[in-house]
Order: C-alpha cells, then sequence, then structure tokens
C-alpha cells in the first residue's frame, strides 16, 4: 500500500482568511464569534455565530463570476487555490491523477432562500439557481479550475462531512486510484433559514454572549455556534511529494468511518459508534501508546456530544485517553458544518507540524463527565508524535482521521 501526505493547505474561516492567519489564532486562543452581523438578529432566538471577516472572493475568482456561485463555492475556491499554491503540485502530473473530494454539509442554502423569497414574490428565478445550490458544485468547480479529470467524490454526511472526504481521498490515493486529492468541504449557512431550522431542533445556544456561547466540555454547554468557512488539504502520494521536493506538512494513516444508527440528530449516549470509528483509525495507524497524542476533537459545545465523545476517547484509548492532548477549536471557529473537519484537520497536521496544542477557550467549570486534559484557555507546547481528528454529524455520522509527524 502507498503512503500519503498532507503538501498544501488552504483555509478561509472565521479567524483568519487563510491558513496562518487562522492558525495564529488558534495558537493564541482568539475567538472568531460574535453577534451576527449578515442579517438582523433580531428575527432569530439565536443571536450569535462564527462568521467570516473581511473576504474578497476577487483574491481567487473574477468578479463576474463570483454572482453566479453561492457563498459556500466563493470559499472553497479561495481554501483551493491557497491549497494548490501551497502545495506546487500543479502540472505536476497527469489530470486523470488528480481528484477532488471537497464536500458541504448544507451547500447552497443562502441561494435557496433568497430564490424562494424571489418566488413568493412573483419575482424572476435565477438560471443560476441550481448550479449555485446543489452540494456538489464546490467540488465541480475546483475541478475545472485545476483540470482534475480523476475520481471526484463530494461527499455529504452533515457534520462529518470533510473528515470523511479527506478519509475518503487517503484511501483512494493509497489503494493507487489517484495520486494527488483536492479534498476538504465548504459552508456558508449562517442565514436565517438555516439558523431558525437549526434553532428549533434545539442544537444552537442561545447565549448572546459570545465570549461564553461555544465552550465545549465545560459544565455550562448548552448548544453549538454556528459558523462558516472552508478548509482544504492537499493530499499526495509519498514518492511523487518527494520526487518533487514537495514540502510535507504530516503523513495521513489511519481513517475511520461508522454509523451510530441510533437517531436521527442525538449520538449514542455512550459513544460506542465513535468510539469504534477512533479504532479503526488508530489500527490502521499503527497507533502505540508511547506515541505524544493530540486529539482535535468534535467538542461541539452540546451536552450530549462532549460527555458521549469523552466516553469514546477512554473505550477506544482506555488509559491513553488521560494521557492525551485534547482540544476544541470550536470554541474559536464555532461549528462550521461541512467545513469544520478540513478545518479541523488542518489545526491537526498544524499542531503536529508546529509542536503545539491549540487550547479550547472559555473553558471554566469542569463537567464530572467530561474529565480528560481540554488544553483549558492556553496553547501548550508537546513533542507531538501522532494526532487524530473526529468529527460526527447528523444521521449518526463518524469520522476520524489518524495524522502521524513527518520527518
Amino acid at each position: 500500500m502507498r503512503r500519503v501526505v498532507i503538501t498544501g493547505l488552504g483555509a478561509v474561516t472565521p479567524v483568519g482568511n487563510n491558513v496562518k492567519d487562522t492558525w495564529t489564532s488558534m495558537k493564541n486562543g482568539v475567538c472568531g464569534i460574535d453577534i451576527i452581523k449578515s442579517f438582523d438578529p433580531q428575527i432569530t432566538k439565536a443571536k450569535v455565530a462564527a462568521e467570516v471577516k473581511n473576504f474578497d472572493p476577487t483574491q481567487y475568482i473574477e468578479k463576474r463570476e463570483c454572482r453566479k456561485l453561492d457563498l459556500f463555492c466563493q470559499y472553497a475556491l479561495a481554501a483551493a487555490a491557497q491549497a494548490m499554491d501551497d502545495s506546487g503540485i500543479k502540472d505536476t502530473l497527469e489530470s486523470e491523477r488528480l481528484g477532488v473530494y471537497v464536500g458541504s454539509g448544507v451547500g447552497g442554502i443562502q441561494t435557496f432562500y433568497d430564490q424562494c423569497c424571489n418566488m413568493f414574490n412573483d419575482k424572476n428565478i435565477s438560471p443560476f439557481f441550481i448550479p449555485m445550490m446543489i452540494g456538489n458544485i464546490a467540488a465541480g468547480n475546483i475541478a475545472i479550475k485545476y483540470d482534475a479529470k480523476g475520481p471526484c467524490l463530494p461527499v455529504v454526511t452533515a457534520c462529518a462531512t470533510s473528515t470523511h472526504a479527506v478519509g475518503e481521498a487517503f484511501h483512494a490515493i493509497k489503494n493507487g486510484y489517484a495520486d494527488a486529492i483536492i479534498a476538504g468541504g465548504a459552508e456558508a449557512a449562517i442565514s436565517p433559514l438555516a439558523i431558525k431550522g437549526f434553532t428549533s431542533c434545539k442544537a444552537l445556544t442561545m447565549s448572546d454572549d459570545p465570549t461564553q456561547a461555544s465552550i465545549p466540555f465545560d459544565k455550562r454547554r448548552s448548544g453549538f455556534v454556528m459558523g462558516e468557512g472552508a478548509g482544504i488539504l492537499i493530499l499526495e502520494e509519498y514518492e511523487h511529494a518527494k520526487a518533487r521536493g514537495a514540502k510535507i506538512y504530516a503523513e495521513i494513516c489511519g481513517y475511520g468511518n461508522t454509523c451510530d444508527a441510533h437517531h436521527v440528530t442525538a449520538p449514542d449516549p455512550e459513544g460506542m459508534g465513535a468510539a469504534n470509528c477512533i479504532k479503526l483509525a488508530l489500527e490502521e495507524a499503527e497507533y502505540k501508546s508511547s506515541e505524544e497524542l493530540y486529539i482535535n476533537a468534535h467538542g461541539t459545545s452540546t451536552p450530549m456530544n462532549d460527555s458521549g465523545e469523552t466516553k469514546a476517547f477512554k473505550t477506544a484509548l482506555g488509559e491513553d485517553a488521560y494521557r492525551a492532548h485534547i482540544s476544541s477549536t470550536k470554541s474559536m471557529t464555532g461549528h462550521m458544518l461541512g467545513a469544520t473537519g478540513a478545518v479541523e484537520a488542518i489545526a491537526a497536521t498544524l499542531a503536529l507540524y508546529d509542536g503545539i496544542v491549540p487550547p479550547t477557550i472559555g473553558y471554566k467549570e469542569p463537567d464530572p463527565e467530561c474529565d480528560l486534559n481540554y488544553t483549558p484557555n492556553q496553547a501548550v507546547e508537546a513533542p507531538l508524535t501522532m494526532a487524530l481528528s473526529t468529527t460526527f454529524g447528523f444521521g449518526g455520522h463518524n469520522a476520524c482521521i489518524a495524522l502521524k509527524k513527518y520527518s
């Protein structure tokens, strides 16, 4: 089986419009959550969100093309451009050997909302409505831009979307179906319709204090904060990367994919599906107890996820769970839905690369059911050798990827 490495990174997030700024913010515990600015928050019960700030799509996309693209696709194209530039992989392999695995949990929901308003007000429907809305279109547009004629798989597994996209891309390269894949996810669902929908199913916090709204593993947690943005990683076959002298951030070495088969929104309270998913990733990665392990947790700040995920870590790792460095960067970025797994995979990659564990900010009150080391409030230096990134989605979808420090 072939080895797979990460050679390029791109991100647009609530704490930075590129990887450098995002990672600096994460290390420094910068909160990207604030009162909603993109629409009047008085029309929704949830008042806070983690919005992307000062994003200029024309840095990456021609101005006349922007009006044909939903914001989630603009984010995806921007992050892909960053990652491709970072990797330097363009024109180093045949088009048929370059793939795209980029998904979205929701797709163009703002476009859907806007065009429904047009219909109800007897206005014309845009001819770009469908190609702006559909969830696969970010992958399609990225493939067109980079002439990527290899496998193209836009994964849709709610909040687990982009972890599954990265994991499936890893297996595709490992098994010889491609030599490199542009992998990740994008989301732009901070819309009145989506906010009201998630509020109705009691998933969002009603806190109006941005600094205390997303507080993973804290006893006071009360729901997640909606985030948005995109994360893209360039996965590449090791020998190809080595031959062209590519910068290698980390090696991806394990992937788990399971389902709770329990409930449409609630996770298994015992975390067994998540634990099995983590075990699969650890087994493929040939994990040893001697590893200095970092886990970028799903850590949504919902009562059920954080306690169930803690149980999953203990079941999968045993006593090693107490020695692991754990944090939830959602405390800073909010929950970016289909983009969250890729952005958190980037955080895990850079944690390994720099030997720095980003913090879980806003943490004040320990919960007896969440009794592991969540790296409260301050980043710490550690000689990390392996990292996990876990994400779980509505419908019981579980995803976990394992990374090794490259040397």
